[in-house]
């Protein structure tokens, strides 16, 4: 019984350390997914975008160079093959 007792005193003052690590991660790899827009290469914008591969990639990196830099996320959408859903979904990774 002692065991058993000292067994869940351990797993519970272990447990503020193993919770902090994984929301630093977690931070952390958010940071590491924003993409700018305006300034990636198409490889870096495939991999940072969810549903962009290289194709749709280097149609952002076309259309920025015919028409200029994006003001807004939603001009995205002005890309062939980039519609609003694709846009919602990468809203948090995107900067300008």
């Amino acid at each position: 019984m002692k065991s058993v007792l000292f067994l869940v005193v351990v797993l519970l003052a272990a447990s503020p350390w193993a919770l902090a690590n994984p929301s630093m991660d977690t931070a952390a790899a958010a940071q590491s997914t924003m993409v700018n827009i305006n300034t990636a290469s198409a490889t870096a914008l495939a991999d940072a975008l969810v549903g962009v591969g290289e194709k749709k990639a280097q149609a952002i990196v076309d259309y920025r160079q015919q028409h200029g830099e994006f003001e807004a996320i939603d001009q995205l959408e002005r890309v062939k093959g980039i519609g609003a859903e694709l846009v919602s979904k990468n809203r948090s990774r995107i900067q300008l």
